[in-house]
């Protein structure tokens, strides 16, 4: 007798730097969601696509559970709302090694309106020597919900994702692939390009700059010898284009040089990389831009 099919969608909620993006991006094997220290890199939705012979798992990406205030933090909201009551399963992911808060509270709240199964994945467990230690969180999280599944993991390392995804299979329903087998991200390359760009400018700017920053491809040409990108970086005030540029353009240089290296790395092909700054006032509140940016409104 041959064995049934799953297929269905599984969706990452949590708080900012839970893991979300490391895990898309492990579990799938390729770059596909930008992952940096920052609140609030993940502004749209990321399908991450892994097909086995048994199942094909969509797993859905979602910006990080935080109080809304401008209409783009609004939107990034209506994502994680829309993904909740789209997907078959729910991953609610929990950075174990961190306290609780009003935060922690806010994401449980949003579960426990869900008439899905939803799975606790306690993550960063690599960082706690003595794996006793999870055992008030879990009790604690046991106490405010009916559980699928409570697994630890390690985004980083790998550890505990083989079970996630065992586990999570059962919980799909029977169905055909919903994608290519050969697909492993819904997202079109343009797009991933602009967020490697963005991934870069978290990781070598300041603090603030990067929630005033966004990324998008303008122009995209496949050449016989390489592609040609070009990029427009978003700022929101005049201040903020120097310190984007760099002095004697250095940073932009740098921003643009680790991009180019992931970006040939994905397309597997050589890129010539063309970075733009452009002062935006208020994009984030700007309804257009945000459209541009592929920003949903829910």
């Amino acid at each position: 007798m041959s064995q049934s099919h799953k297929s269905g969608f599984a969706a990452l909620i949590g708080r900012p730097n839970a893991g979300k993006s490391t895990l898309l991006n492990q579990l799938v094997g390729e770059h596909i969601a930008a992952v940096s220290s920052k609140p609030q890199t993940t502004r749209t939705r990321i399908q991450g696509i892994i097909t086995r012979p048994d199942a094909q798992i969509i797993f859905v990406d979602t910006p990080g559970i935080h109080k809304p205030g401008y209409a783009l933090n609004r939107r990034m909201m209506g994502i994680v709302a829309d993904a909740l009551e789209q997907v078959d399963v729910i991953l609610l992911m929990r950075d174990a090694t961190s306290k609780s808060g009003a935060g922690e509270r806010f994401a449980l709240e949003l579960i426990k309106n869900s008439s899905k199964p939803v799975f606790l994945v306690l993550n960063k467990v690599d960082l706690i020597k003595d794996k006793s230690a999870l055992l008030p969180l879990i009790e604690q999280y046991s106490r405010e919900h009916s559980f699928a599944e409570i697994i630890p993991i390690s985004a980083r390392t790998g550890n505990g994702l083989q079970r996630l995804l065992e586990s999570l299979i059962q919980y799909l329903p029977e169905g055909t692939a919903h994608y290519d087998p050969e697909l492993f991200t819904d997202q079109p390359e343009r797009y991933l390009a602009a967020e490697l760009v963005r991934e870069k400018i978290l990781h070598l700017t300041g603090e603030e700059l990067p929630f005033a920053t966004a990324v998008r491809t303008e122009m995209w040409q496949d050449n016989e010898d390489a592609t040609e990108i070009h990029c427009v970086i978003y700022v929101e005030r005049d201040s903020q284009k120097p310190i984007i540029i760099g002095r004697g353009g250095q940073m932009l240089k740098e921003i643009g040089t680790r991009a180019r290296h992931d970006i040939e790395q994905m397309l597997g092909k050589h890129v010539r990389l063309h970075l733009f700054v452009r002062v935006q006032k208020q994009w984030r509140d700007d309804p257009r831009t945000l459209d541009e940016l592929g920003i949903e409104q829910r």
